[in-house]
């Protein structure tokens, strides 16, 4: 029996989402205190001020539009012309600000990269702390209720926000890929399958289909595209277990997935998923 060994990369995005924000949710879970709840949220805005800092540092460029504003997304223009697109979502109190770093080495010159940032909202599984969030969670478990309402309006940002950038870099559909980790990967996947246009494909780390219930009807489009699953086989946030009921339920209606596990990862990613997903743009957004 292998350990589940701490298998973390500290890149930004990782520290946010997987080290600093479940570990001030158990504070703020357990203590119910508002001096533990002040103590928490100055943690997370130093957090982000810093991941700012550092995203400025390093020359990532900030474009806003009236029809997206609310999603304040992280844009990485393509080195030479473009022609794909990829778009990344985050995970539960994080920003686009935590994945922007990540994209950045597996896409190739000729790809844009957009990682939009979810606003803050209450979130009933911490006990209605406000921290950005695409849509509430309501609890862990897999068979618990479900925030339908908010799943389907943050979908309809996402088309938004696919058909804003179709509009604007003038590609077609199929040449933008989704991709999230944990929340924003349950969301790209519903946001694919829901979107009546064609995308190039899906990349879905640390997470699960939301709804699944409702598929494959709920399924209007995208059944043919290619999705990759990546998840590590400790994770204790998100178990794989989320993992193997998603890719069973997307192998009932979707004909080109894979799910691929990764030894000791627990809720975080690791330089060896970076190359696959590097794999995976490569093969559905080739060069033109």
């Amino acid at each position: 029996m292998h350990g589940c060994n701490l298998f973390f990369k500290f890149r930004i995005g990782y520290i946010l989402h997987s080290m600093k924000i479940f570990d001030i949710s158990m504070d703020l879970h357990n203590h119910k205190g508002s001096a533990v709840r002040k103590l928490a949220l100055a943690q997370i805005r130093l957090i982000n001020s810093l991941v700012f800092v550092l995203i400025v540092l390093t020359g990532y460029t900030f474009e806003y539009s009236s029809a997206i504003m609310s999603l304040n997304p992280v844009v990485i223009s393509s080195s030479v012309k473009q022609s794909a697109t990829v778009i990344f979502l985050h995970g539960l109190g994080d920003s686009g600000n935590g994945w922007a770093e990540a994209m950045t080495q597996i896409r190739q010159p000729y790809m844009k990269v957009i990682c939009p940032s979810a606003s803050p909202m209450p979130v009933s599984l911490n006990q209605g702390f406000r921290m950005p969030s695409w849509f509430d969670l309501f609890t862990l478990d897999e068979s618990g209720p479900e925030d339908e309402c908010g799943i389907k309006e943050a979908a309809k940002l996402v088309h938004s926000l696919i058909d804003r950038e179709i509009e604007t870099s003038n590609i077609p559909s199929s040449r933008i890929a989704l991709g999230g980790f944990s929340q924003g990967g349950a969301l790209a996947l519903y946001s694919a399958f829901t979107y009546n246009k064609p995308l190039a494909g899906v990349m879905a780390l640390s997470c699960w289909i939301p709804l699944h219930k409702t598929f494959p009807a709920a399924a209007v489009g995208n059944k043919n595209m290619p999705i990759i699953q990546c998840h590590g086989d400790c994770d204790p946030i998100v178990p794989l277990k989320w993992g193997q009921l998603t890719a069973s339920i997307l192998k009932s209606f979707a004909k080109n997935t894979e799910l691929k596990t990764y030894r000791g990862l627990m809720h975080s990613s690791s330089d060896t998923e970076l190359k696959d997903l590097k794999k995976f743009l490569e093969t559905v957004l080739p060069p033109v």
